[in-house]
């Protein structure tokens, strides 16, 4: 009987667990709807405005490039790790630690690397092993441009002023609920357009082409960072929501065998308890 008082206890247990990975697939479910909404609106406007400031800064003279396009020796590197706050949400998380290694051994092996971490998760694990430049979990409990703008604001100003040469964002982009990839985008210094071919815009310009260069820089930056943020948002949610289904339905699959072996460890017991009953009950006769 202790036997089936223990699958008793195992069964309640899964299906208490089995309640609680379906509520949070539900949860996940209703913010991925608005958080899939949201970058899906978004990305449109951010590569339009990626693309014609590339145009434009392929048409302009390597005198008037911009501050933030220049390019140096790389010495010091700073990875930002957009992350998440909160876990369960199967390989998420990991996949951004991971890459920001690889980073670090490979492709800039031998360099002085900081961390911005953007998540508490990534936090947690990669400031054991580097040197953390800043933490910025706060951010999640209101993702809003403005809050994201001053994120790109202080990484713009760390580049301008030199201390760092190169600055790489670590991010998982949204695909859909079931697949997000890992980026990793060079932010600082822009990336120039590499064609042999001459671009030509039939444009007119006012003010000059040059002024709308250097004013659509900084936002075009603050999309970038603000896009990607978003991206990781819509992305944990889907990671979620897919681990939590795949939870519900292991616990589905644990507790039906569950009750499987507690009817068979029951029906056994019974037929003891009977064979029991019917071998006294001829010991009596006899």
């Amino acid at each position: 009987m202790a036997n089936l008082k223990e699958l008793r206890s195992r069964i309640t247990s899964v299906s208490s667990t089995m309640q609680i990975t379906s509520a949070m697939k539900m949860v996940s479910a209703a913010k991925l709807s608005k958080a899939q909404d949201a970058i899906t609106a978004m990305r449109p406007y951010a590569e339009k405005l990626s693309e014609l400031l590339q145009s434009l800064s392929a048409t302009l003279d390597s005198d008037q490039s911009s501050k933030y396009a220049e390019q140096r020796e790389v010495n010091n590197v700073l990875i930002v790790a957009v992350s998440s706050n909160r876990g369960l949400a199967g390989a998420f998380n990991s996949n951004i630690v991971k890459a920001v290694k690889q980073l670090a051994a490979e492709d800039y092996s031998g360099k002085n690397i900081d961390i911005m971490t953007i998540g508490k998760k990534a936090n947690d694990i990669l400031r054991k092993n580097f040197d953390i430049y800043k933490n910025n979990n706060e951010i999640y409990d209101d993702l809003s441009f403005d809050n994201v703008a001053e994120i790109a604001e202080d990484l713009m100003q760390q580049f301008v002023e030199g201390r760092y040469d190169k600055i790489v964002l670590v991010y998982n982009q949204f695909k859909n609920a079931a697949t997000q990839i890992v980026m990793k985008e060079q932010f600082l210094p822009i990336v120039p357009v590499e064609t042999d071919e001459e671009v030509t815009l039939d444009y007119i310009f006012e003010p000059s082409k040059e002024e709308i260069v250097l004013e659509l820089i900084p936002k075009s930056l603050k999309m970038q960072i603000f896009k990607a943020l978003r991206d990781s948002f819509a992305s944990e949610h889907g990671a979620r929501m897919t681990a939590m289904h795949k939870a519900t339905d292991n616990a589905t699959e644990l507790r039906d065998s569950l009750k499987l072996s507690y009817n068979k460890a029951r029906q056994a017991a019974i037929t003891n308890e009977i064979l029991e009953i019917v071998g006294g009950a001829e010991a009596l006769n006899k």
